[in-house]
C-alpha cells in the first residue's frame, strides 16, 4: 500500500509539473518577442494627435523604427531625448520613428510611479509628449495590447527596426547607456539603421533589453493586491505643539518634506486629502515624506482620526495640541495669513520651496517633487 501511494504521489507530482511547464510555455508564447526575419504585424492604434495609425501610414519610409516606451518608466524617460534626436537626425534619410505605449494603465501600481509625475493613460500620454516635445507619433495600445502581444516587447524602451519590405532586421536596446547622459559604447539601434540605409546586413541583430517590465493586463490583480495592502496599513494620529512644528520646519532629515495643514470642518481640505494619499504612495519609497497637521481643536481628536482612517492616510499625522490657532499659524509660516488648507514643501535644512494657501494642483505638485534633485526621474 505504501509503495502504491508513493507511486501515485510521484505520478501526481509529475502531472502537476507538466501542467505548470505547459502553462509557463503558453504564457511565454503569448508574449514572445517577434523574431528577426519576421514581417511587421499590422496595427490600428490611436495617436495623441487624434489620428489613427497603421503600417500603411508609414509606407514611404525606407526604414521603420518602432519603439515600445511609456511615460512612467525611469529608463524610458532617460532615453527620450535620444529618441527625439534620432528622429531629427534620420528623418531626412527616409527613416520613420514611431513610439507605441504598450502598458495597461490599470496595471501600474502607484509605487511604480515613483520616478514620474504621470501614469500611462492616453490623456497623460498627451500631456507628457507635449512637455517633452515629442517629434514622432506616440500611439496608445493600453486598452487591448494586441500590438504589444504581436511584437512582444520585453521592457520599455524596446526597439524594433524594419527594412523597406517591413522585415524585422534588428530588435533590442537603443544603446548601452541607460541614463540620460553619457557616451554609449554600442549604439545598436543606430548601427542597424545605418546598415540598412547602406543596403547592408546589421552586424548585431538582437540584444537584451533593460528597463521596466511591460504592464500586461494580467498584472491588474497586483494593483488590487497593492491597494489592499495600502488600505491595511495602520493610521496613527499624534499631537504636536509649537516646538514640534518648528522642528518639522527645520527638516533635519535627508528627505523632501511635504506638510499639509487641514481641518475636518474645512471642505476643500478634506476633498483634497485623497490627492495627497496618491502622492504619498507614489513617492514614499523615495527620499520623500508626507505629514499632515490638523488644526482641529484638541478635543476633536477622535473625529480627526476617524477622517484620516476613512481616507487611508497611513503617513505621519499630527493634531495641534492647543486651541490658539494664531500660534499654529506663526509656527508653521509667519507669511501664512491663516486660511486653510495650507501646504508647504521643504528641502532638508529648512528651505521652503513651495507654499500655498488653498488647494494644490496635484499634477504641479507631482512635477515639483519628481523634478527636485533629491528625487529625480532616473535611476
Amino acid at each position: 500500500m505504501t509503495r502504491l501511494l508513493s507511486l501515485y504521489t510521484t505520478v501526481l507530482l509529475c502531472a502537476l509539473v507538466s501542467i505548470c511547464n505547459e502553462t509557463v510555455a503558453q504564457n511565454h508564447a503569448t508574449h514572445a518577442t517577434l523574431p528577426v526575419g519576421s514581417k511587421a504585424p499590422d496595427f490600428n492604434l490611436p495617436g495623441i494627435d487624434g489620428k489613427n495609425y497603421s503600417l500603411a501610414d508609414f509606407k514611404k519610409a525606407g526604414v521603420l523604427v518602432i519603439v515600445f516606451t511609456c511615460n512612467h518608466c525611469p529608463t524610458a524617460q532617460a532615453y527620450e531625448q535620444r529618441i527625439i534626436k534620432l528622429t531629427t537626425d534620420y528623418v531626412s534619410k527616409g527613416v520613420q520613428v514611431v513610439a507605441i505605449m504598450p502598458n495597461d494603465p490599470h496595471s501600474v501600481q502607484l509605487n511604480e510611479l515613483g520616478y514620474a509625475d504621470t501614469g500611462d493613460s492616453f490623456e497623460e500620454m498627451k500631456l507628457h509628449a507635449q512637455r517633452k516635445h515629442f517629434n514622432f507619433p506616440y500611439l496608445y495600445d493600453g486598452d487591448h495590447e494586441a500590438t504589444a502581444i504581436a511584437y512582444g516587447p520585453v521592457a520599455t524602451p524596446h526597439v524594433f527596426v524594419f527594412d523597406k519590405e517591413r522585415i524585422l532586421r534588428y530588435q533590442g536596446r537603443i544603446d548601452d547607456v541607460e541614463k540620460p547622459t553619457g557616451t554609449p559604447k554600442n549604439r545598436d539601434a543606430q548601427n542597424a539603421i545605418d546598415a540598412l540605409l547602406a543596403n547592408k546586413e546589421p552586424d548585431v541583430k538582437t540584444t537584451k533589453v533593460f528597463g521596466c517590465s511591460i504592464k500586461w493586463k494580467e498584472k491588474e490583480d497586483l494593483v488590487a493586491k497593492s491597494d489592499s495592502e495600502w488600505a491595511a496599513m495602520p493610521v496613527i494620529l499624534d499631537t504636536i505643539g509649537e516646538s514640534g512644528i518648528k522642528s518639522l520646519l527645520k527638516n533635519n532629515s535627508d528627505k523632501l518634506r511635504l506638510i499639509n495643514v487641514w481641518a475636518t470642518w474645512c471642505g476643500p481640505c478634506v476633498n483634497e486629502l485623497p490627492s495627497f494619499v496618491t502622492i504619498n504612495r507614489m513617492y514614499r519609497k523615495r527620499d520623500f515624506e508626507f505629514i499632515t497637521i490638523s488644526a482641529d481643536n484638541p478635543e476633536k481628536k477622535d473625529k480627526v482620526l476617524k477622517t484620516l482612517k476613512e481616507l487611508k492616510l497611513s503617513n505621519t499625522n499630527y493634531l495641534y495640541n492647543q486651541d490658539d490657532k494664531y500660534k499654529l499659524i506663526e509656527a508653521v509660516d509667519p507669511n501664512w495669513s491663516g486660511a486653510l488648507p495650507y501646504t508647504i514643501l521643504i528641502e532638508p535644512g529648512g528651505k521652503i520651496i513651495y507654499a500655498r494657501q488653498g488647494t494644490i494642483d496635484p499634477m504641479e505638485m507631482k512635477t515639483m517633487i519628481v523634478d527636485n534633485a533629491l528625487i529625480g526621474r532616473f535611476y
